[in-house]
């Protein structure tokens, strides 16, 4: 299939499928004699499993140093993502790491501007960074 069905099979978008194939993620697929990107299923089903981890909070970086995985992914993704030599355990690992501390900072957000809702008298300090200096941001306007 030409480039803009496998991207739709997969819930991309062509540049998207350029764009993995830029980076490593996908193979370069054969041409056409006109020069057109031929995908199969195996290429779909790889894309789905990109955009899947991508999805997950994992990034183009993250996927690309493990591309050669990828394939295990697509052919048994249950069993080879807790198998092996545990790359994607680490990188899912640190990913989790980086969402829970993301977490943790949108919940203060939250707790602050909840406060702040409630009146003047209930909202707490603002926080600081390292050198003492006062985070709080401007007021939109």
């Amino acid at each position: 299939m030409r480039i803009g069905e496998a991207a739709a099979a997969a819930g991309t978008t062509p540049r998207a499928l350029r764009l993995y194939e830029a980076r490593g993620l996908l193979r370069p697929p054969p041409r056409t004699l006109s020069g057109q990107r031929e995908y199969g299923p195996a290429e779909v089903a790889r894309v789905r499993v990109i955009r899947d981890l991508l999805a997950l909070g994992l990034t183009l970086d993250d996927l690309r140093r493990r591309a050669h995985h990828l394939d295990l992914l697509v052919q048994d993704p249950p069993r080879s993502c807790t198998s092996g030599s545990g790359e994607f355990s680490d990188v899912v690992a640190g990913r989790l790491a980086v969402l829970d501390a993301e977490i943790a900072r949108l919940t203060h957000l939250r707790q602050s501007l909840a406060a702040a809702a409630r009146g003047p008298g209930d909202a707490p300090v603002p926080p600081t960074v390292p050198d003492g200096s006062d985070v709080t941001p401007e007021p939109e306007r």
